[in-house]
């Protein structure tokens, strides 16, 4: 039991650093309400689960070539970049009014997959951290126990995405709107910073 908890801490590890993934979860929970932040959040769990079986199978080696993590980086950089300003734009409609439109779950869900999936960061974190997981449980452990020991460090991001929407959806009921704006304005800025730092990873391996 003991070690079943340590992998769901883990998880839990893995989902904590503010990234863009974090930063777009807030936006969404601010401005649309739960259901919405926590469908990016499902959205990011997918890709997430793509590393995982990725890792699995073996196809480390495809992820890591430079082609593949350039097409990454440019991709996440340009997936940043249109969802920071997308955030910016739109945070000048904002209103406190439940009737608005908001964005489509669709939409919502396809974003936090492509801001997940497109980042090299998430891939090689995975790569690093699942793949010792993987090499240590299979040293000690059965297939079953490997599955288990998968099945805690996703339960950990279930745990950390839904904790994350709770609270930024609460926090909204509490916000002006001149607050909303500035927030959101504050996560998209965030977001286009991710983008350039994607977009200089892109073009030092395209140069290097």
């Amino acid at each position: 039991m003991a070690i079943f908890l340590s992998y769901i801490f883990l998880g839990l590890s893995l989902a904590a650093p503010i990234g863009p993934l974090n930063a777009a979860q807030i936006n969404q929970g601010i401005k649309n309400g739960f259901l919405h932040s926590w469908t990016i959040a499902i959205g990011a769990l997918f890709a997430e689960m793509f590393f995982i079986l990725a890792v699995f199978l073996g196809l480390v080696h495809f992820l890591e070539t430079p082609f593949v993590k350039t097409f990454l980086w440019s991709f996440g950089a340009f997936v940043l970049f249109y969802t920071g300003i997308e955030s910016i734009y739109s945070s000048q409609k904002i209103e406190m009014n439940h009737d608005r439109e908001k964005d489509s779950l669709l939409k919502t869900f396809t974003s936090g997959f492509l801001i997940t999936i497109s980042n090299p960061l998430s891939i090689l974190f995975w790569l690093g951290i699942y793949g010792s997981v993987l090499a240590n449980t299979i040293n000690k452990y059965d297939h079953l126990h490997l599955l288990l020991y998968t099945f805690a460090i996703i339960l950990g991001l279930i745990i950390w995405d839904f904790t994350m929407a709770l609270v930024s959806s609460g926090f909204r009921h509490f916000l002006t709107n001149r607050t909303l704006k500035v927030i959101s304005v504050t996560t998209g800025i965030s977001l286009i910073g991710f983008a350039v730092y994607f977009g200089y990873q892109a073009f030092q391996l395209l140069f290097s």
